[in-house]
C-alpha cells in the first residue's frame, strides 16, 4: 500500500507538483512563499503581478483559495491588496470567509498584552530584535541579530510563563511566537476544507517554513498536494525552489487552462 503521507515518500519525491487544476482547494502561506521574506514584517515587497493572479486564480476556482498566515488579518489586508479571498491569519486563530464576515476562536486566558508591554522593555536595548504584535499571539523576530536566537526564545519563555501560563512557544525562520495552544495551520486547513468551494476537493498548500509542516501533514493525510518552498527537510511531497518559481509555475498554469479552454486567453 503506497501511503502518501509518509516520510519515505516525502524524501522520494523532489519535483515540482503536477500541472495546476481548477478543480482543487489552493492554500498559499504567504511570507517565503508568495513574497519573499524580509527583515522586518513590514518590508515586504509585492510583486505588481500577485494581487492580480492570485485574484484570477480565485475567480477561475469558484472562490476554493485561500491565504493561511501566520501574520494577523487585518496586517494581510494593509499590506498586499486582494478582495474576497478567504483568509486564516495568526496561523488559524483568526478565520475571515471571502464574504468578509470575521471568526475568530474564543479567547483564551492569558494577557498577551502584558507580555508585548515588558517584553518591549527587555528589548529597547537590542535593536535587532523586533517585537511583532497581532492581537492574540505576538512573534519576537531576530532576522536583523541571529546571534541573539537564545535570548530571542528565552525572555519570550519567561513572559509567556508569568502572564500567559498554558500559551506556546512556536518556532520559525528566526522568530519565535507566543500563541494559545492547539493552533495551528493544519487546523485551519481541515476547518476551512469543510466549507464551500472548497469541501470535497483536492487540496494543495505551499509554504516554506517550519510552521508550515503542521499544514503539509494535514493535506498529506487527505492525499493532496503539499508544497515545500525552498530547501530543508520536510515532510511536504512536492518542492518549489523559491518564491518565483512558485509564481512562474501557477502563471505557467492558469496560461495552459486558458489555452486550453479559449485559444489566445491570456492570465494576468
Amino acid at each position: 500500500m503506497n501511503n502518501e503521507s509518509g516520510p519515505r515518500h516525502a524524501q522520494r519525491r523532489k519535483g515540482p507538483p503536477p500541472a495546476p487544476s481548477m478543480e482543487w482547494a489552493w492554500f498559499f502561506d504567504i511570507d517565503g512563499t508568495l513574497v519573499e521574506i524580509a527583515s522586518r514584517p513590514s518590508g515586504i515587497v509585492v510583486h505588481r503581478d500577485l494581487p492580480a493572479l492570485i485574484e484570477h486564480l480565485d475567480a477561475l476556482t469558484g472562490g476554493a483559495v485561500a491565504l493561511v498566515t501566520g501574520r494577523a488579518i487585518s496586517d494581510v489586508d494593509d499590506l498586499i491588496p486582494l478582495s474576497g479571498i478567504h483568509l486564516a491569519g495568526q496561523h488559524g486563530l483568526e478565520i475571515r470567509p471571502s464574504e468578509g464576515s470575521g471568526l475568530s476562536v474564543a479567547n483564551h486566558a492569558g494577557d498577551i498584552e502584558r507580555v508585548r508591554d515588558e517584553l518591549a522593555v527587555e528589548i529597547a536595548h537590542h535593536p535587532g530584535l523586533v517585537l511583532e504584535f497581532k492581537g492574540m499571539s505576538l512573534a519576537l523576530h531576530y532576522r536583523l541579530a541571529p546571534q541573539l536566537a537564545g535570548h530571542a526564545h528565552r525572555i519570550l519563555a519567561k513572559l509567556g510563563k508569568l502572564y500567559a501560563p498554558g500559551f506556546v512557544l512556536q518556532k520559525g525562520k528566526r522568530v519565535v511566537e507566543l500563541m494559545p495552544p492547539g493552533v495551528d495551520k493544519g487546523a485551519a486547513i481541515r476547518s476551512i476544507m469543510t466549507r464551500e468551494p472548497f469541501a470535497g476537493r483536492k487540496p494543495i498548500f505551499i509554504g516554506d517554513d517550519v510552521t508550515d509542516e503542521t499544514g503539509f501533514r494535514t493535506i498529506n493525510e487527505m492525499n493532496g498536494y503539499s508544497v515545500k518552498v525552498g530547501a530543508g527537510p520536510t515532510v511536504a511531497t512536492c518542492r518549489l525552489r523559491n518564491v518565483t518559481e512558485v509564481r512562474d509555475w501557477l502563471r505557467k498554469g492558469l496560461m495552459d487552462i486558458e489555452e486550453s479552454e479559449c485559444p489566445g486567453g491570456i492570465a494576468p
